[in-house]
């Protein structure tokens, strides 16, 4: 397959970006290419994407091993597997590949904000924040930015602490802590999501309240999230597909925002850090674990 270009459904500042990709056009029946970076084939959390995105194809009238075949690869988190995986997905030639998260794009070339305001309602006095960030993830610059531009209007100074390997997440939240950081905001990243039940044991065993920006973090015992809503964002995913695969170009598709984003709270994880969420947050919260 040749170089693409490619179409970002924007996920928001703290979600994730699914893109289309133009290739081939090929006789009979269609093939699509789905590529999920930071997560594991047997994860449940891929089930509901996955399933927003085949419901919302055939509602458009394509119909897996009918008139399109589906191919998914998976990267777990992993830069090796997602090197690998990258380049098997596209020596199958498929007509489009959906690239699940940023991460996801570049090893496809080769082969081919609103936290902190959530967390002034849970800690009033918040003053220090840290914020957990991988520097590979190609958008982690961007993000980072978003979020020193906002602070300053919020009355937060912001830490910044790194981790690109899992075995250095101890360390990145160690060090957030001695600094007296009162708060964490972790940065989406792939290999945060592939290692999310080491990170929320790590945060709850150093009663570091963290905000994240998906909501697997959460499930996995995570305080609480602030992101656009996944199935969503598959679904709509799934009408640029459909344009694509009638002919339009990826360059004259226009960039979309996200429109529903989910609050999802960890009330059991609240409990256990000594926070009392207040009334009005969980009236407002879109799921309440507990």
């Amino acid at each position: 397959m040749r170089r693409r270009d490619f179409v970002s459904l924007l996920g928001g500042a703290a979600a994730a970006w699914p893109v289309a990709a133009r290739g081939q056009q090929s006789a009979g029946m269609r093939r699509i290419g789905v590529f999920f970076a930071g997560l594991d084939r047997g994860d449940p959390e891929v089930t509901a994407r996955v399933a927003a995105f085949q419901q919302a194809l055939a509602g458009l009238g394509w119909i897996g091993g009918g008139n399109v075949r589906i191919d998914y690869r998976w990267g777990g988190g992993d830069a090796d597997l997602r090197r690998k995986y990258a380049a098997e997905l596209v020596a199958l030639g498929p007509d489009v590949i959906l690239a699940v998260g940023s991460p996801s794009i570049t090893p496809l070339l080769q082969a081919s904000g609103t936290a902190p305001i959530v967390f002034k309602e849970v800690m009033p006095n918040l003053g220090r924040v840290a914020v957990l960030s991988n520097p590979t993830f190609s958008t982690s610059a961007l993000l980072l930015n978003a979020l020193q531009t906002s602070a300053p209007a919020l009355g937060l100074s912001l830490q910044i602490v790194e981790a690109r390997q899992p075995d250095e997440l101890e360390q990145a939240v160690a060090a957030a802590v001695a600094q007296h950081a009162m708060a964490l905001v972790v940065i989406l990243d792939a290999m945060f999501i592939a290692q999310r039940e080491q990170l929320a044991e790590l945060v709850a065993r150093y009663r570091l309240p963290a905000i994240y920006g998906i909501e697997e973090h959460v499930t996995a015992g995570g305080l609480m999230a602030y992101a656009a809503s996944r199935p969503e964002i598959f679904r709509r995913a799934a009408t640029f597909v459909d344009k694509i695969l009638k002919g339009a170009k990826p360059a004259d598709l226009p960039v979309e925002q996200p429109t529903k984003f989910l609050l999802i709270i960890n009330l059991k994880t609240a409990k256990a850090l000594g926070l009392a969420m207040p009334d009005k947050l969980l009236a407002v919260a879109d799921e309440v674990i507990e």
